[in-house]
């Protein structure tokens, strides 16, 4: 308890000589630059105290369960009794064996997407511009979506052990394609998504994971394969907002081609 206690007045020091110089450049800069003083001044120093608190906070959470949930979790997922029953050898395990690594990844890349505050944030926004023709849920799914199938992809390179830059390298191409085909107004705001969606909640979560994953599967180097996760977090949600854009069109195409059919067969039954 007292270790805690004493990791926990060191995250809040922490936090608290992090956030004083951007309260002090933009105090600085309000009274030299633009010369007058800076409004509502204790309500923003309380705001800056509240930004230390949390973030001190925050990190000790990481610290106390996140990082070490996602260790655990990678460790049992890939423990050979688990994977095999004892029914086999070690040596005998093939990626298709580590299936519950895939659905466990795709699960947690999901759901703490959902619960990013950025990416509420930037729906809410979409929405509100767009005069509610993006919806805030189904932007919020389709990033989830892109974001659960880039970590599972990025555990699947983990335990196969291939290169980082091919499957990078292969996103983007598809990013740029599906950029010449997709809506323009949706391209900026795809790129976006896969900016806010790691944020806060996802990338400690799934960092934790790509590093345990590494240290569990035998013949992984924690620094060489366990990173780069989140880059797949990151590149994933464009390729699904941008399908997500070229699918609403579609549906919308559909449904005008069906409206003008039925107004076709409503003039020609008049006309008879």
């Amino acid at each position: 308890m007292m270790a805690l206690l004493v990791d926990t007045l060191r995250f809040l020091a922490g936090s608290a000589i992090d956030v004083l110089p951007i309260a002090v450049f933009l105090f600085l800069f309000q009274r030299v630059v633009i010369g007058d003083p800076m409004p509502n001044r204790n309500q923003i120093l309380v705001g800056f105290g509240f930004v230390a608190v949390g973030l001190g906070l925050f990190l000790v959470g990481l610290e106390q369960t996140l990082f070490p949930l996602g260790r655990l979790m990678a460790r049992q997922l890939t423990n050979p009794e688990f994977l095999l029953n004892g029914v086999a050898a070690v040596s005998s395990l093939g990626w298709q064996d580590f299936y519950w690594v895939y659905i466990f990844a795709t699960a947690i890349g999901f759901s703490t997407t959902m619960a990013e505050p950025a990416l509420i944030a930037v729906s809410m926004k979409a929405n509100n511009v767009s005069g509610g023709a993006i919806g805030v849920l189904g932007l919020r799914v389709a990033v989830a979506i892109g974001v659960g199938i880039g970590v599972s992809l990025g555990c699947f390179r983990i335990i196969t052990g291939l290169p980082l830059h091919y499957f990078i390298a292969g996103g983007y191409l598809v990013v740029i394609l599906q950029t010449v085909i997709a809506p323009k107004l949706i391209v900026p705001l795809a790129y976006d998504s896969g900016g806010v969606t790691t944020s806060t909640v996802t990338v400690p979560l799934v960092t934790a994971l790509g590093l345990g994953l590494a240290e569990a599967v035998p013949g992984r180097s924690p620094l060489l394969d366990g990173f780069g996760l989140v880059a797949f977090a990151s590149l994933f949600p464009i390729i699904s907002v941008l399908a997500y854009g070229q699918l609403a069109v579609l549906i919308e195409r559909v449904s005008k081609s069906r409206r003008d059919r039925r107004d076709l067969d409503k003039e020609e039954d008049h006309a008879l």
